[in-house]
C-alpha cells in the first residue's frame, strides 16, 4: 500500500440539489454506494481519512463494512463551511501531500491508479459533464490557470493534491483553496461529479464503462 500521501474525501455535506434525502456518499450506484466504488479504487492507499458530518453514523458505518483502518475526522461546522473547510480538518494531521476527494465524485478507476502514482501537487480536470460545474483554463503547458470563466472549455472536478503545508482552512469550495497556486500542473481525466439528478443519471451511465 502507498503510504506517501494521504487521501481526504469531503463527506460532510447534505447534498440536497440531489433530492434523494441523504448524504451523497451513500446513493445507491449499480447496487454499491458511491463512497464503496470511491474506496475500491482507493484500495491501495494506506492512509484514508473521510471527513464526516451529516448523516456521519450512516456514513461511519457504510465504510466500516468495507475498511477497518479508516480515519475518520468530523466537521461539526459542515451547515456552514463547504469542501475548503473538509479539505483542511483532513489533511493537517495526516502524510506530507495530501490528495482531496470529493465525496460526490466518481473518477474511472484507470484515471485514479493513474493519478495515485503522481508526485507533487496537481489539479485533475475533465471534459465538461456536470450541468452547472465549476469550469477551468489550460495554458499551452497543460496547466490550470484559472477557474470560474464561462467560456473555459473543461470541468473543474478534482481529485487535487497539495503540500500539507500549504492547505489553510477556508470556508469556502476547494477550487479556492488552489487559486493563489496558480498555474499548477492540470491532468486530464475521466469523471463525473454528482450534484443533480441528471448528473445521478449520467453517474449510471458513466459506470458502465468500466
Amino acid at each position: 500500500m502507498s503510504s506517501v500521501k494521504s487521501v481526504v474525501i469531503s463527506c460532510a455535506g447534505i447534498g440536497s440539489r440531489l433530492g434523494l434525502a441523504k448524504t451523497k456518499a451513500l446513493i445507491n450506484i449499480k447496487g454499491k454506494s458511491l463512497i464503496a466504488w470511491q474506496l475500491e479504487s482507493l484500495q491501495d492507499m494506506q492512509d484514508i481519512r473521510i471527513v464526516v458530518g451529516y448523516q456521519a453514523k450512516d456514513v461511519i458505518d457504510e465504510v466500516s463494512k468495507i475498511r477497518k483502518d479508516v480515519i475518520f475526522v468530523y466537521n461539526h461546522n459542515y451547515f456552514d463551511t463547504k469542501t475548503a473547510a473538509s479539505y483542511y480538518l483532513g489533511a493537517k494531521d495526516g502524510n506530507e501531500y495530501a490528495i482531496e476527494l470529493d465525496g460526490d465524485l466518481l473518477v474511472h478507476r484507470d484515471d485514479m491508479a493513474m493519478l495515485l502514482k503522481q508526485d507533487g501537487e496537481w489539479i485533475a480536470y475533465a471534459n465538461k459533464q456536470s450541468s452547472d460545474g465549476i469550469l477551468c483554463d489550460i495554458n499551452a503547458k497543460g496547466e490550470v490557470i484559472s477557474f470560474g470563466n464561462k467560456n473555459a472549455p473543461f470541468e473543474w472536478t478534482g481529485p487535487c493534491c497539495l503540500r500539507k503545508d500549504r492547505i489553510k482552512f477556508l470556508t469556502s469550495n476547494v477550487y479556492n483553496q488552489l487559486e493563489s497556486y496558480l498555474p499548477m500542473r492540470g491532468i486530464k481525466i475521466r469523471a463525473c461529479d454528482i450534484d443533480t439528478y441528471e448528473d445521478y443519471a449520467k453517474a449510471l451511465e458513466f459506470i458502465k464503462e468500466w
